[in-house]
């Protein structure tokens, strides 16, 4: 499968953005599906996965904030970022398995084979 994340950009603190990620190649409604994200100088940070149905799981930075959801018939990912914050400045990745990994697998990056290139997302103070 090929991963495709758009939607980053320049956006203030408080404000809000919706990434998305295009899935091509594959059966996207078998992929377990995550976010993660990359600031400068800082290994890849898990943010999210949602398994192959509503049933998401966040990493506490995200939690509450971030909403991960996935439309099957648009073979599309999405990440709802609210009240964003300076420390959410990264490089945003979607990443696919189509494994059947346990929850405490999820932050791991080798537990995905696909990724996307990336959105940058920028919060300003």
């Amino acid at each position: 499968v090929q991963l495709q994340a758009s939607g980053g950009g320049l956006v203030q603190a408080g404000g809000s953005l919706r990434l998305s990620c295009a899935a091509s190649g594959g059966t996207f409604g078998s992929y377990v599906m995550g976010w993660f994200r990359q600031a400068p100088g800082k290994e890849r940070e898990w943010v999210g996965t949602n398994r192959r149905s509503s049933n998401s799981y966040y990493a506490g930075s995200a939690r509450g904030r971030f909403t991960i959801s996935r439309d099957n018939g648009k073979n599309t990912l999405y990440l709802q970022m609210n009240n964003l914050k300076p420390e959410d400045t990264a490089v945003y990745y979607c990443a696919a398995t189509a494994s059947h990994p346990i929850v405490s697998s999820f932050p791991n990056p080798g537990t995905y084979e696909f990724w996307g290139q990336g959105t940058q997302v920028t919060v300003s103070s």
